[in-house]
């Protein structure tokens, strides 16, 4: 009886982790291909000019395929050295995403004046010699969300040291538009012009960030049965 629950949740938890490791795969191959094709796409910090959504992905995808990793060859092998390693690093990962959750909400107004003054240093950097990452991502942000420079589009006055700002804070796009009159510019902040959209789409980053909490649930219950199933087999037949 032990041993056929064992092999039930033996396959449960090969099939999960497979998935999760293949998960990790598509992550990977998306931070490859944006490195590749993108560069440092959407660098828009100086303090961090390795922080890239390329570099992201794919320590991510790197991280995902490797705990799924673990977690397959435990559950084939019914290792309870690895099935404890997999269960370890999942709880560490959880954990760690509840902390920051939970500092994020408690020191939201600090975060929000540290990343405009970044973001303002970050200005200065475009248009120059290897930021072509941070260049392509505030001329997309800009174009897109219809808005220009982080809280006005005066920021952009201190970069040129003149009244001009780049083409992608045109209402029309044209060569050199940005050296019209400010009448012809997106007047919008992009820093709050970003935000909103975030708090109006709060509930699909929350249904995203449940989804992935209950997907870390599901893997820790799996890993914690199949080891006690398989302390218990291993007790049952000794």
């Amino acid at each position: 009886m032990a041993r056929g629950c064992l092999q039930g949740v033996k396959y449960l938890m090969f099939a999960f982790n497979l998935l999760f490791w293949l998960g990790g795969c598509g992550i990977l191959g998306v931070g490859i291909w944006l490195a590749a094709t993108q560069g440092n796409f959407a660098t828009l910090s100086s303090s961090f000019p390795s922080l890239s959504a390329a570099n992201l992905l794919i320590v991510t995808g790197t991280f995902i395929m490797a705990i799924g990793f673990v977690g397959c060859i435990g559950a084939i092998k019914e290792n309870k050295c690895l099935l404890l390693t997999f269960f370890v690093l999942l709880l560490l990962v959880f954990l760690l995403e509840v902390t920051v959750t939970v500092l994020f909400f408690a020191y939201t107004d600090k975060i929000d004046r540290y990343a405009q003054r970044d973001l303002k240093k970050g200005l200065h950097l475009y248009g120059t010699p290897g930021n072509v990452g941070l260049t392509n991502a505030w001329s997309i942000i800009q174009t897109d969300f219809r808005c220009c420079g982080v809280s006005n589009y005066t920021d952009w006055f201190e970069v040129y040291n003149a009244t001009r700002v780049p083409d992608s804070c045109c209402l029309e796009f044209s060569e050199n538009c940005g050296l019209h009159a400010p009448g012809t510019w997106w007047k919008a902040p992009c820093y709050e012009t970003v935000k909103m959209w975030l708090q109006e789409n709060l509930l699909a980053v929350g249904v995203f960030g449940l989804c992935t909490a209950l997907v870390q649930i599901l893997g820790l219950t799996f890993a914690m049965t199949m080891y006690c199933q398989v302390v218990k087999a291993d007790t049952y037949c000794a």
